[in-house]
């Protein structure tokens, strides 16, 4: 599985951004995907996933603020990110777990794309 995100970019404090991922394989609707990222000097942490079924789960940090979506007839997940603030500036990962039925809240994913770099400046 290939992952490639895009989207990332400069944003002011209470601006929106949307990330986009294209994954490869045949089988992207049993994919569970999900979106991580990683601040400056701090570990990745979890943003949010979505299942096969398109049941979402978000960490509190994000909840109401960022949506996750899926588009199975373009292999690609999307990640609406509104009401942006300094503190989600970090480079934002898409990653893939292909095991149909995964639990939706794990962190633990078989496939990592190349990041994108939010920025959102104050």
């Amino acid at each position: 599985v290939q992952l490639q995100a895009s989207g990332g970019g400069l944003v002011q404090t209470g601006g929106s951004l949307r990330l986009s991922c294209a994954a490869s394989g045949r089988t992207f609707s049993r994919y569970r995907m999900g979106w991580f990222r990683q601040a400056p000097g701090k570990e990745r942490e979890f943003v949010a996933t979505i299942n096969w079924s398109s049941s979402t789960y978000y960490a509190d940090s994000v909840k109401g603020r960022f949506t996750i979506s899926r588009d199975n007839a373009k292999n690609t997940v999307a990640l609406q990110m509104n009401s942006l603030k300094p503190e989600d500036t970090a480079v934002y990962y898409c990653a893939a777990d292909p095991k149909l039925y995964s639990d939706l809240t794990s962190y633990d994913m078989d496939y990592w794309g190349k990041g994108t770099l939010v920025t959102v400046s104050s």
